[in-house]
């Protein structure tokens, strides 16, 4: 039986979120893999296209007349599972990067994003855990780490010319510059930018800006590709 923890103030659960959302990035994903699930950006549009709920397969169908999805496997079935795990994937990091702003409820046949937190934030997290580190865990897309990047690099390159960016025509400098960064900058503090300026600047956020998103995107592209 799952018991309610003690309530937190908000600056503790965002502490939480994000050291959690670390912890298990570090832990779960092979060293080889770089970077956040591109399905994340296009997911966070599908969501707040609307204010009703979305299946995992009506996400998927979008996402696939969008050009975003691709065939994963020769076999149809290990082909729709993996496709499930993407998703799955990039919901569970979503859910995590909106905290403590907003809610991201996961669940496979009632996906929508709450501009409340729930009072019962940590039964709420807790009562996902064992399904949210199943999707976090690379390993578990049952192949290996490099055709993993491979089609993670595909999806990008999909999503570069959905959003018309443009990767080949930044700098390294120019990048770290548009991520408030300079030539110290360790791979965490990258993230952690990438994170928070593309959640900031997304269209589809109040106060979001497409050109500003898609230079983010661009920088980013540029400094994953350096570290």
């Amino acid at each position: 039986m799952l018991l309610a923890k003690q309530p937190q103030d908000p600056a503790s659960l965002d502490a939480h979120a994000e050291a959690n959302s670390e912890a298990k990035y570090a832990v779960t994903t092979p060293a080889s893999i770089k970077g956040d699930n591109p399905l994340i950006w296009p997911l966070l549009s599908l969501l707040q296209s609307t204010p009703h709920s979305w299946k995992v397969h009506h996400l998927a169908a979008k996402l696939q007349q969008q050009g975003l999805m691709q065939d994963l496997d020769s076999d149809p079935q290990k082909a729709l599972f993996k496709q499930n795990f993407l998703l799955m994937n990039a919901l569970f990091q979503l859910q995590q990067m909106l905290l403590p702003d907003s809610w991201l409820q996961v669940k496979s046949m009632q996906i929508q994003i709450f501009r409340r937190v729930p009072s019962d934030l940590n039964q709420q997290l807790s009562e996902d855990d064992s399904l949210r580190d199943y999707y976090m865990d690379w390993h578990n897309y049952d192949t290996s780490a490099n055709v993993i990047q491979q089609i993670l690099e595909s999806f990008w390159h999909r999503y570069e010319q959905y959003i018309g960016a443009n990767p080949n025509a930044m700098h390294k400098r120019q990048a770290l510059s548009v991520f408030e960064l300079d030539d110290n900058a360790t791979s965490k503090m990258i993230r952690k930018q990438w994170r928070r300026l593309a959640l900031q600047w997304h269209p589809d956020r109040q106060g979001g800006d497409a050109a500003k998103f898609r230079q983010v995107c661009e920088a980013w592209q540029t400094l994953r590709e350096k570290w």
